[in-house]
């Protein structure tokens, strides 16, 4: 998770880059708030934003943000059916229901970033005690994906867990909203986007991601993005993510002022 403050309303909006993660837009603001766009509907206040959202576009807001990202294996814990919302983008209310307003009050009356994290961490932690977690293969299967960077054979996934490729394609969309196949493709999406917003030219982030070679990669940023390697390099969304999440920390938080 990681905080974000704007003293100043945003010039333009900020589009969301694909990322192998729910992702929590939780508004802290007061007054208008967050403003978002996706697929066509406007709406205002906190929102989530599935696996493959498409394009998403927040900005508009004075104030503070709590973001918070879950994994597939996290986010079916959490909201208890992850798969309804792979490829949605809807209001946090929708998902938690009464609860959100209250949550959100605690969050805004916190009295430091410190103390919104461990709020933000009993809420999750109650949650994930309230639900039943996902199988354990599915748990090894997205830690491998994470792990070779998408690079693991289905094949070989399901071998190592005992499962056949269509057991573990069938409980793997019906769990986590998303098939074995797209999970790797976006993981290893992700991480040549970060090697392009990093400087690395197309042909060398190609290389290092996976992919046969630079027009298959720009195949693959056309299809998660629209736009191109270039483009994508200099997307606001990757620049503000290497400073929210730097790779050389390992807490699990980071405020970003």
């Amino acid at each position: 998770m990681a905080g974000f403050h704007q003293s100043a309303p945003a010039p333009v909006n900020i589009t969301m880059v694909a990322h192998p993660s729910i992702t929590l837009l939780i508004d802290l603001s007061e007054g208008d708030g967050l403003v978002y766009d996706a697929h066509g509907s406007h709406g205002r206040g906190s929102v989530v934003a599935g696996l493959l959202p498409g394009e998403v576009r927040a900005g508009g807001w004075v104030g503070q943000c709590l973001q918070i990202r879950l994994s597939p294996i996290m986010a079916s814990a959490v909201f208890g059916a992850s798969a309804e919302l792979s490829g949605t983008v809807v209001r946090l209310d929708e998902v938690w229901g009464r609860e959100t307003e209250q949550f959100e009050d605690r969050l805004r009356t916190a009295a430091s970033w410190d103390e919104r994290f461990a709020v933000a961490m009993d809420l999750l932690g109650r949650r994930l005690d309230a639900h039943r977690p996902v199988e354990p293969e599915l748990s090894y299967v997205w830690r491998r994906t994470i792990h070779s960077r998408g690079l693991m054979q289905v094949d070989r996934l399901a071998e190592e867990t005992g499962w056949s490729r269509k057991r573990l394609w069938s409980r793997f969309r019906s769990q986590l909203g998303i098939t074995p196949k797209r999970a790797a493709q976006l993981v290893r999406f992700d991480h040549a986007a970060h090697l392009l917003a990093a400087g690395h030219a197309p042909a060398r982030a190609a290389a290092a991601s996976g992919y046969v070679d630079q027009s298959h990669l720009h195949r693959e940023v056309k299809a998660f993005t629209g736009t191109t390697p270039t483009v994508l390099a200099a997307a606001p969304w990757l620049a503000i993510d290497d400073l929210a999440w730097p790779a050389s920390t390992h807490n699990n938080s980071r405020v970003w002022v």
